[in-house]
């Protein structure tokens, strides 16, 4: 499985890291429906379904293994227009929110 983390998120993941108590990061499918999903983010514990996968930030995220819609996510942080995270999928074709 793979992740992309942008240079902008990784900034503020290792800041949330290094107050999670060493829980690791977790994409998850918060919403699904039709041909694309919603993505959300929080710090969890791995779980026996989960791949550990190491971005090139150095930062580990937790991806379960039998969710298809995870692989290749990538997570950037935006400042404008709105301050916030955004989780896409490019390789599933979901490339924003609609």
């Amino acid at each position: 499985m793979k992740c992309k983390i942008t240079r902008n998120a990784a900034k503020v993941i290792q800041r949330e890291l290094a107050e999670g108590e060493g829980r690791k990061l977790r994409v998850c499918v918060t919403h699904a429906h039709g041909d694309h999903v919603h993505y959300g983010l929080e710090l969890d514990d791995p779980k026996e379904t989960d791949e550990v996968v190491m971005t090139d930030k150095g930062i580990e995220v937790l991806l379960d293994k039998n969710d298809p819609w995870l692989d290749g996510v990538k997570i950037d942080y935006l400042y404008f227009p709105q301050e916030g995270f955004v989780i896409t999928n490019p390789s599933r074709g979901n490339h924003g929110h609609h």
